[in-house]
């Protein structure tokens, strides 16, 4: 059996070494594309792969008609919506995430984004500090959790809204669980963004959930563009000249922002989260050891399509 890696941005070494090291080991042969430019490498290297691990490359119904052998695909990372899921269940290949490897990387960025930002981005002037603020952690996964242990270490009051995580299990970590979103924007000095980009989250973050953010608020999105309403997050921050928006996903409007919001905005080049070698050979590896399980034992725990 083929495990292809397919990759435009490419693991580190030490991470494909380790991928080829799981799948060798099981009797597979292991394929790799690295920074290829067109869809059609991609479409001819998936021809005879029988499992195959992306990071964000995206498979759509073309490639996986192209894909005649496959059965498996993973993503290597927490967010999957650049694998077209209908697609893959209709083809009967079997699409799984690796939750929690890139968790860590992802928390410490939001911090550093954080003190980047409420240190007016270390332009000389009088900032203010991260102790003794409310944090509002907005969904309450693997990477809101990493969040809230780190903001412990800043003294940080944390809050948490998560529809889905019980109240009890926030608490248990020491978190205030709040009983809507609309709650914990109008609560919290600073709100981390940890929602994934589905059709009901899709641009929820409007100019209405922004509306009650205290003064000085700073909203960190290392989620997803998708979830954030790009025209009503303008309308917002021309209304409030206090607060602040960072992120690691360049908006569509980024010139426009850039221009309105100089020195209250900031994003990097391309998305960062998952940007450490600790996180690149964790879930590189941690893809190999499911597309294993999954030829030789049937193991889908880690399955996101029906």
């Amino acid at each position: 059996m083929k495990v292809l890696v397919a990759t435009e941005k490419p693991f580190a070494k030490v991470a494909v070494d380790g991928i080829r090291k799981e799948v060798e080991a099981a009797g597979m042969e292991l394929a790799l594309l690295e920074k290829y430019t067109e869809k059609q490498q991609l479409l001819a290297a998936v021809a005879d792969a029988d499992a195959l691990i992306i990071r964000s490359d995206k498979v759509d119904a073309e490639v996986l008609a192209a894909a005649r052998n496959l059965k498996i695909v993973v993503r290597a990372g927490a967010g999957y919506d650049n694998v077209d899921l209908e697609a893959a269940t209709a083809a009967g290949v079997c699409v799984m995430n690796t939750p929690g490897q890139n968790s860590n990387a992802v928390a410490e960025l939001v911090f550093g984004l954080l003190v980047f930002a409420v240190r007016n981005f270390y332009n000389g002037t009088s900032g203010t500090e991260l102790k003794g603020k409310k944090l509002g952690i907005h969904a309450y996964g693997n990477v809101g959790r990493n969040v809230a242990r780190v903001a412990k270490g800043f003294g940080m009051d944390i809050y948490a809204y998560d529809a889905f995580c019980p109240a009890e299990a926030m608490e248990k970590d020491g978190v205030k669980a709040l009983s809507s979103a609309k709650e914990l924007y109008a609560t919290c000095d600073v709100v981390s963004l940890h929602i994934p980009a589905t059709a009901e989250t899709k641009q929820s973050i409007n100019e209405a959930l922004l509306a009650d953010m205290p003064k000085g608020a700073v909203l960190v999105n290392t989620a997803r563009k998708e979830v954030i309403d790009e025209p009503g997050l303008v309308r917002f921050m021309e209304a409030r000249p206090d607060v602040k928006y960072v992120t690691d996903i360049m908006p569509g409007n980024h010139d426009e922002m850039m221009e309105k919001f100089a020195g209250r905005y900031f994003s990097t080049p391309k998305k960062m989260g998952a940007q450490t070698a600790e996180a690149n050979i964790n879930a590189g590896i941690a893809a190999a050891r499911q597309i294993v399980g999954f030829l030789l034992n049937g193991d889908e725990k880690f399955r996101v399509n029906k």
